[in-house]
């Protein structure tokens, strides 16, 4: 049986490429596309852009939500809240894949949980996800001797940094580190700053053009750097990953998840 898909965000770029995953799956089916009051793209066929049609109109009745099995949201934190409010009423699954929230906003998703099955994380790529688990064992073995420091680069039109991805590099390898990244991150670095703290872990952000997603975490010591990095050329794989995603979510009735689930990594 297909899985009913929801997506929100229907005319951005992650939306319009969900639609597009979602439309060349074998065992899914678009049910609810959702965009903003006020989109000039409302009443529209959600995947008129591929030349096709779905048979979904785009709307803006996020009450439509219940009329899926999971919903997608790579929309902004506030949308993601008010939507989650709605699937929990009705018992929609959810995928989380926005980033930005602050400690009541991951509280919020928390506590959706308690009734309904999501999936929170801040990357949905399946390649991503498996370097979560590479610098988990990196950094045990490059405990000692070795700074670390994150790299990003995204598009110029991403509005937080660092991005959610680095972010949760630093906390994965923190955590293998026995340390909470709250304590040792570093984010600016102008002036006089003096020796590098050893015990910390340095971000840099850069923007700029098209570019979908780089990320970096460099291990130096003293003769030797060892880097582990992941580059997205297309959004696709945070679609394609979103549809595992769901296909797991519909084997649970309630609870938070992440990727590391879905895959099986932990």
């Amino acid at each position: 049986m297909s899985v009913k898909i929801a997506i929100t965000g229907a005319t951005g770029r992650m939306g319009r490429m969900l639609i597009e995953a979602v439309t060349q799956s074998a065992d899914s089916v678009l049910t609810v596309a959702l965009a903003r009051p006020g989109n000039p793209a409302i009443g529209q066929d959600a995947a008129a852009f591929l030349g096709k049609s779905s048979g979904v109109l785009i709307s803006d009745d996020i009450n439509q939500l219940a009329n899926a099995d999971v919903l997608i949201d790579f929309t902004k934190p506030d949308g993601v809240l008010k939507h989650l409010g709605v699937c929990r009423a009705s018992g929609t699954r959810v995928i989380v894949g926005a980033t930005g929230f602050d400690d009541a906003g991951k509280a919020a998703i928390a506590d959706a949980a308690k009734d309904i099955g999501i999936v929170y994380a801040q990357n949905m790529s399946v390649g991503v996800n498996l370097v979560f688990k590479l610098l988990d064992v990196a950094a045990k073995v490059l405990a000692t001797g070795y700074d670390i420091e994150i790299v990003e680069m995204h598009h110029r039109m991403k509005v937080d940094a660092p991005s959610g991805t680095a972010l949760r590099m630093g906390e994965v390898v923190a955590g293998a580190l026995g340390r909470d990244l709250k304590d040792v991150a570093v984010y600016d670095r102008e002036g006089i700053t003096g020796e590098r703290d050893p015990s910390s872990i340095g971000f840099a952000t850069l923007r700029g053009g098209d570019v979908v997603g780089d990320h970096t975490v460099v291990f130096a010591g003293m003769g030797e750097r060892v880097e582990v990095t992941h580059k997205a050329s297309s959004r696709m794989i945070y679609a394609s990953g979103s549809l595992r995603a769901a296909r797991f979510l519909m084997q649970q009735s309630s609870g938070l998840f992440d990727m590391q689930d879905v895959l099986g990594l932990k």
